[in-house]
């Protein structure tokens, strides 16, 4: 039997943090499905062409070769890893992952990726749309406030010129536009466990999502 983990949340809430480590811990396939919506939104953005061009951005995605190793992302054969990280990518790819037929054809990207193999997958849609049938579903998520302060340290350290303030209006934005799309908008699967992790730190979460797993597969790992 292969273990599939469903881990999704807004943006900042840590889930991609955690998500890496818990693969790692468990030796499992790590999946980070919004690298794969960056890196479209990359290609579009590096073509000029406008992101309200839904048919030319599903042509992209159609042709696009995304390979994701680890924690890096490969686009038509170049390392995108770092680029896909900026903040010109950061505030545009909710306008991307937003069409339909963009998410139609990453989502059976993301589920061929995930097949036959015990995975780790982050996102918005993964416990309702890419894998619904998931063992373990979370829904990692924190205040405003606090996702902005560690997306704001996050690309300090990356040497990025940005205000914390533009930071939390670009997660605001991101957050109504994630929440509101017609197709697979971000929200809490029914069978999910939430875990607020405004005033945990990633090692407290990683914990909680660990034992609770642990517990599940009654000490098979």
């Amino acid at each position: 039997m292969t273990v599939k983990i469903a881990i999704d949340g807004p943006a900042g809430a840590g889930k991609s943090t955690v998500a890496k480590k818990l693969a790692k811990l468990l030796n499992y396939t790590y999946i980070d499905t919004g690298a794969m919506y960056r890196a479209i939104t990359y290609k579009a953005i590096q073509q000029g062409i406008n992101l309200t061009e839904e048919n030319k951005i599903a042509d992209i995605v159609q042709c696009a070769d995304i390979i994701l190793e680890g924690e890096k992302i490969f686009l038509d054969g170049k390392d995108i890893s770092e680029e896909i990280r900026k903040p010109e990518v950061s505030e545009k790819v909710s306008l991307v992952s937003k069409i339909p037929k963009v998410r139609e054809i990453l989502v059976q990207k993301q589920r061929k990726i995930a097949e036959g193999k015990n995975v780790v997958m982050d996102g918005r849609d993964i416990g309702t749309v890419v894998l619904p049938d998931a063992q373990f579903k979370f829904f990692l998520t924190a205040s405003l406030e606090e996702r902005a302060k560690r997306r704001y340290r996050e690309l300090k350290t990356k040497n990025v010129n940005v205000s914390y303030y533009e930071v939390l209006k670009e997660i605001e934005n991101r957050d109504t536009i994630d929440s509101q799309r017609d197709t697979s908008p971000l929200k809490i699967a029914e069978d999910s466990i939430v875990i607020d992790t405004t005033y945990l730190s990633e090692e407290e979460v990683l914990e909680k999502l660990y034992n609770i797993i642990k517990e599940g597969l009654k000490g098979e790992i």
